[in-house]
């Protein structure tokens, strides 16, 4: 995917891929309960309380992003921002759920009760984060068809000083155009949120504890051919090039590790048997 522009007068300039809008789409983040091993936790999500979240009328897409336990941090060392991944603060998964609409959350609250009484089961802390309607963008970038044997997850939180407008169009313009501009990308995905509330998340019995300056701001998924392609693009001139412009606008970038990325409702159908 060419994402070089050149204008009349000889300058280069990197622009951002196509991509799509979709109408709504909410990332909960999750931390699996401690007094289990962190394996039966993983597999009960994967399991039965994957049911009950793909029984979920309105779903356009629902995907469970499993994180690597040992996850210190993708992202080079920036002077000035938190590029290491807190112990106390790391995420086990994310459920990325996408609704055919703006009004779909509204259709699916009989399992959104379910999904509530059944956190307790395998979740300590629970955090939902969502953006504005039509602000999720999914771009296009795979041009050789190639699958998706890696990727990474990607939170950002913008300096105080920065406001919300001048942030997401460094995400959308800037940030995208440089990944994207590799050519190595199989997938791109990117979420900016709004501020993040407890009362759109507040499930009995589960932490939500989201300090203000713990706090996410945008979000990106970045899919590569296997690992090894993962690891090239974290220690190439381009991450590098981007991370000389993180510090004016971000204070924490954490880039996760994601070994397995399941796909439960995909066009709106739930499977019979979850994608990788």
């Amino acid at each position: 995917m060419n994402t070089q522009q050149t204008y009349p007068d000889g300058q280069t300039l990197t622009v951002a891929p196509p991509f799509i809008k979709k109408p709504f789409v909410s990332s909960i983040l999750l931390w699996v309960r401690t007094d289990q091993p962190r394996q039966r936790g993983m597999d009960y999500w994967k399991g039965p309380h994957s049911k009950i979240i793909s029984a979920t009328p309105g779903l356009d897409e629902y995907r469970q992003i499993h994180l690597a336990e040992s996850n210190p941090g993708l992202w080079p060392a920036i002077r000035g921002v938190e590029t290491t991944i807190p112990v106390d603060r790391k995420i086990d998964g994310v459920a990325e759920v996408t609704f055919r609409s703006v009004f779909s959350p509204l259709f699916g609250q009989k399992q959104t009760k379910l999904a509530y009484k059944d956190e307790i089961n395998v979740f300590r802390r629970t955090l939902l984060y969502s953006g504005p309607p039509y602000s999720a963008r999914w771009y296009t970038v795979d041009g050789d068809g190639a699958r998706t044997g890696s990727r990474a997850l990607i939170y950002l939180r913008k300096k105080d000083a920065v406001g919300t407008r001048a942030f997401r169009k460094f995400i959308s313009d800037e940030f995208v155009g440089a990944v994207a501009s590799t050519g190595v990308l199989k997938e791109l995905r990117t979420q900016v949120f709004m501020p993040w509330s407890e009362k759109l998340w507040d499930t009995p019995n589960v932490a939500h504890d989201n300090p203000e300056d713990q706090r996410f701001h945008a979000s990106l998924i970045l899919g590569f051919t296997d690992t090894s392609a993962l690891r090239a693009f974290f220690a190439s001139d381009a991450v590098s090039k981007l991370s000389a412009k993180l510090p004016a606008f971000v204070s924490v970038i954490h880039a996760y590790e994601m070994p397995e990325a399941l796909t439960f409702v995909k066009n709106g159908n739930a499977l019979s048997q979850y994608e990788k």
